[in-house]
C-alpha cells in the first residue's frame, strides 16, 4: 500500500463524512461537496492500487528482461532485432 492508496482512502472518508453532516444539517452546498470529496478520493486509491499492481506484476519482469540483457547483451541485441523488424512488418501490413 502506498501513500496515494491511503490518501485516497483518507480523503473519501472525510467526504462520506461531510456528504454525512451536509444530509443532516439540509446543506446542499456540504453534501456536493463530499460527493465530489469522495471522487476525488476513489480516483487517488485507484491511481494508488495501479501504482501497486505495477509495482508487484510488471517491475519483476522489467527486473528479469534487465538482467538478461546484462548477462547475455548479444542475445538480448538479436532479440531486440528480431522484434523490431516484427513490429516494422507488421505496421508495413506484411
Amino acid at each position: 500500500m502506498n501513500i496515494d492508496t491511503l490518501n485516497g482512502a483518507a480523503t473519501d472518508l472525510g467526504g462520506k463524512l461531510k456528504e454525512g453532516i451536509g444530509a443532516a444539517t439540509g446543506n446542499d452546498k456540504l453534501r456536493g461537496q463530499g460527493k465530489a470529496d469522495q471522487l476525488g478520493g476513489t480516483v487517488q486509491k485507484t491511481y494508488g492500487d495501479a501504482k501497486d499492481a505495477f509495482e508487484t506484476t510488471v517491475r519483476p519482469l522489467i527486473d528479469q528482461a534487465r538482467q538478461f540483457a546484462r548477462e547475455r547483451p548479444f542475445l538480448a541485441a538479436t532479440l531486440a532485432g528480431v522484434a523490431a523488424i516484427a513490429v516494422v512488418n507488421t505496421l508495413r501490413g506484411e
